[in-house]
């Protein structure tokens, strides 16, 4: 039998996870966790910062400083909510979105690079098994306590 925990061990590593930063676009070097953030305001419908932190499953406090960051660096823009002025609506900026479309590039082309080693049968296997383990790791008590932090 595979060693389970090996096998997710060398595909975080091989994915480049345990970079700092993963992503260098628009002149921003950018971590894993605000590249995170980013595609999830872009494809959210007006987020409230709330929705975002719990869609990636981290603690608020972590999440504050990580928008923060991402304000300064002008690719977030923070705004009250009309309805409920307690809540603040996250949105990307014109650099953020640069920012964020550069990001998605990056990663589509170096998914279709690695697919590109793989027949039709293999790659639809392995898009399946993904989908069917995202579905598996959604109903499980333990899961999406992320060690995002």
């Amino acid at each position: 039998m595979e060693n389970t925990r090996e096998l997710f061990q060398v595909m975080t590593r091989r994915f480049g996870f345990l970079n700092k930063n993963c992503c260098s676009a628009g002149g921003f070097d950018i971590s894993l966790i605000q590249s995170h953030i980013l595609y999830e305001i872009e494809h959210q419908h007006k987020p409230s910062i709330q929705q975002v932190a719990e869609a990636l499953g981290t603690d608020i406090t972590t999440f504050s400083r990580q928008i923060q960051s991402l304000i300064k660096m002008n690719l977030v823009k923070k705004t009250p909510d009309p309805n409920d002025r307690r809540i603040s609506i996250l949105s990307l900026t014109t650099e953020g979105i640069y920012v964020a479309t550069t990001i998605d590039e990056q990663m589509n082309d170096y998914l279709n690079e690695v697919f590109s080693h793989m027949n039709d049968f293999e790659k639809e296997t392995v898009l399946r098994s993904i989908k069917l383990l995202n579905q598996a790791m959604a109903k499980s008590s333990l899961c999406c306590t992320t060690p995002m932090g």
